[in-house]
């Protein structure tokens, strides 16, 4: 089964509360014919139009590919927190990577966030950018912990956008009786995902980036120049850019070895209207520090946005409101009374260590993927950074391109099953509080 069809139909954005209040543009005609490129763009997520607004804004003649729509993936349909630094928090890359290396990639982390906002004010990208983003914490060690990594990255880095709360404090911020406390980051932020994407399609085509919807890509050769295949025509480009993500399939199977597609779901109530203070008092948004993790915020209009529950199959559940109002209810049983107007999923990718894996699939072609829910900042980065890659500033792509991202154990035909056993063993020491 073909991930790109397995839930979706082509060419149209799925339904969604976030489809439904953007303003969803007219369709890119599909590719037909052969055409040349300095650089083909495979993808149209944050990834693939950073990739191409940059290497545009560079004077580069872009063609850029999508199976679907702009924006149809993880990028339109995610939830919207702009996280600073990296998917793993800089405490833990000490650990790994020394304090040192963990250092430079904080230093990258927080480009990328600047690099969203700067977009959106530079392109008048109208996507409800807010500021606040909370780390939820269940128990008192964790609680300890959060706070002490508070603390060390305003002593180690001069990070002083952390707020420890806890007791009263804290359900003056997040009303939920399910946490103890949390940490507020004040410098990170929220958005409307897929008005942020279509900003940048715009931004694209007025930069001059050929934007093909519609075209599914069926193999990429590594050749002089490069060619990139489509079922109605073929692209010849200097460079390719592999922006696919969790849609990536067979065409580049090194970089599938270390990346796999997951799916997530979120649910929308109506608005809460005064309730809005039973929720989040204070307009930020919310990841808790589960395994399986709840995050969760406020729409425009006052929905909560809550998402929860993962699968790993091609196809998604068949009634995705009962999955996600499981753990919705968990965080908040007082909305039990509350009716949920929409309910959608996406396919994101993650990697082993739940860092971004960027690579050199070919001597012409780069790759960036396996965001692991952290793809707002890391993924916008990341097309930027193939971007300056291509045109010989790769220093910030080969840093990057250094993070651990080991292969999934049991192949292509086993790594979800095995996965599966691993998220349900921690989902059960959630429940049990352990």
């Amino acid at each position: 089964m073909n991930l790109l069809y397995a839930n979706d139909t082509q060419g149209r954005y799925p339904a969604s509360f976030y489809a439904e209040t953007a303003p969803l543009p007219e369709p890119a005609p599909a590719l037909q014919g052969d055409t040349k490129a300095d650089v083909c763009v495979v993808g149209a997520g944050y990834t693939g139009l950073s990739a191409a607004l940059h290497l545009a804004e560079m004077g580069r003649d872009v063609v850029l590919i999508e199976a679907h729509r702009a924006g149809f993936g993880a990028s339109g349909r995610n939830g919207g927190q702009l996280g600073s630094g990296q998917r793993v928090d800089q405490m833990a890359l000490e650990k790994m990577l020394g304090a040192g290396e963990a250092g430079a990639y904080w230093e990258l982390g927080q480009e990328a966030k600047a690099l969203v906002k700067d977009l959106i004010a530079r392109h008048g990208i109208d996507c409800e950018l807010r500021p606040g983003v909370a780390e939820a914490v269940s128990d008192a060690r964790g609680l300890r912990e959060a706070f002490a990594h508070a603390e060390h990255m305003q002593a180690r880095y001069g990070y002083d956008a952390l707020e420890p709360l806890a007791g009263d404090g804290w359900r003056a911020a997040c009303a939920s009786p399910a946490y103890r406390g949390g940490v507020i980051d004040h410098d990170a932020a929220h958005l409307h995902p897929l008005k942020y994407a279509l900003g940048l399609r715009a931004a694209c085509l007025k930069a001059g980036v050929r934007l093909h919807e519609g075209t599914e890509v069926t193999g990429v050769s590594d050749g002089a120049p490069a060619t990139v295949s489509t079922r109605g025509g073929r692209v010849t480009a200097e460079h390719v850019v592999l922006a696919a993500n969790g849609y990536l399939g067979g065409l580049a199977p090194r970089v599938a070895a270390r990346v796999m597609p997951i799916n997530n779901f979120i649910v929308a109530t109506e608005p809460l209207g005064a309730r809005t203070a039973e929720v989040l008092p204070r307009d930020v948004a919310v990841a808790d520090d589960r395994f399986v993790v709840n995050y969760f915020r406020l729409s425009s209009d006052g929905r909560l946005l809550f998402g929860g529950g993962e699968s790993y199959g091609y196809r998604f559940p068949a009634d995705i409101r009962a999955l996600v109002s499981k753990p919705m209810l968990e965080i908040f049983p007082h909305l039990a009374d509350v009716p949920l107007t929409h309910a959608w999923g996406g396919t994101l990718a993650i990697t082993m260590k739940r860092l971004p894996h960027l690579a050199r699939p070919g001597k012409r072609v780069l790759s960036a993927s396996g965001y692991s829910g952290h793809g707002v900042g890391t993924a916008t980065h990341a097309g930027l950074l193939m971007a300056r890659a291509i045109a010989g500033e790769a220093e910030g792509f080969d840093t990057m391109a250094r993070l651990p991202t080991p292969r999934f154990p049991g192949g292509s035909a086993l790594r979800a099953p095995l996965l599966v056993l691993a998220m349900s063993w921690y989902a059960l020491r959630d429940r049990l509080g352990l």
